[in-house]
């Protein structure tokens, strides 16, 4: 079995690392993490969007066996679930975390700590979930960590509401980007995250994720080591724009991207204040979405968890 080096490794080494933290804290004295831009100092205590000051705020972390095939394996996906969020989906299916803020504030030692516990725990990757809005603390925690003898891939899974500038400083520390492509048209982008920008912001993110790490590769047991993986949650109706997301990937980031078409949506959270938003999901509308995926030419996708919910 050939190793393989997480591209951390060798940024921790050169010293890089060091540069990449000091950047990012210095976005947080009048935040512009995020497409939000919402100026605030967090470094004394302010909050925006993401109602999050200097510390990160974790609402659980676990080997998780429900992520997607590449990265769950046999031993899990290490998950850490940061709370708060920089987008704010209405029909959010955490909405205790993303909105009511559940959770725990931790320092950057103890970020560090849950990684090696992870780690040590055998799951194949840190997976870290809604990480837009605390890249700087888990770039300060990465380098307590890798000294420690952290050594497994790393997971970016965001919503996709990712400033290129802000992943700029992720190259070389990220092998794995796992972002969403939520919606295609800024209206309902509007309706559901007051985010009317979002599909440009996503295009732009995509672009910049594959640009670092290229399509999907996988070691011989088929566990992901670096690469793109997309999700898309299916709406109901067609409200998110499957065949326009499709097509952008297809044609304008490549026909070899992993995707993973989800079947799970039902409406949470405040869902029923978008119109459409508060039916469920039905078979019709995912084969739909399966049938769009393919005539747009992509094939290499997740194997589908139909986890259809019925009133």
């Amino acid at each position: 079995m050939e190793y393989f080096e997480p591209a951390y490794i060798k940024t921790f080494e050169k010293g890089l690392l060091r540069e990449k933290i000091k950047a990012a804290y210095q976005l947080l004295g009048s935040c512009n993490l995020c497409p939000r831009g919402c100026r605030v100092d967090r470094l004394s205590g302010e909050t925006g969007i993401c109602k999050t000051a200097k510390n990160a705020l974790v609402s659980s972390y676990n080997p998780h066996f429900g992520e997607e095939t590449p990265l769950v394996g046999t031993r899990g996906s290490g998950t850490i679930f940061f709370t708060h969020c920089n987008l704010m989906c209405l029909f959010c299916q955490n909405f205790d975390i993303s909105h009511e803020g559940h959770g725990q504030e931790i320092a950057d030692a103890e970020l560090a700590a849950l990684m090696l516990d992870l780690q040590q725990h055998g799951c194949h990757n840190i997976n870290f979930v809604t990480p837009s809005h605390v890249v700087p603390q888990i770039l300060s925690a990465l380098e307590i960590a890798i000294p420690e003898g952290l050594s497994v891939p790393l997971v970016y899974n965001s919503g996709g509401y990712d400033l290129p500038s802000t992943l700029k400083l992720l190259e070389g520390v990220f092998d794995i980007y796992m972002p969403d492509f939520k919606f295609w048209e800024p209206q309902i982008a509007e309706s559901a995250c007051q985010a009317e920008d979002y599909p440009e912001i996503a295009r732009q993110a995509l672009r910049e994720m594959h640009r670092q790490v290229g399509d999907l590769t996988v070691d011989e047991n088929g566990i992901a080591q670096k690469g793109l993986l997309i999700r898309h949650l299916v709406l109901p109706g067609g409200l998110a724009g499957t065949r326009q997301i499709m097509r952008f990937i297809a044609r304008e980031i490549s026909t070899h991207s992993y995707v993973n078409l989800m079947s799970q949506y039902r409406p949470c959270g405040r869902a029923a204040e978008v119109k459409g938003l508060n039916a469920f999901l039905s078979p019709a509308d995912f084969q739909t979405a399966l049938q769009e995926a393919a005539e747009e030419g992509i094939t290499r996708l997740d194997q589908p968890r139909r986890a259809f919910w019925f009133r």
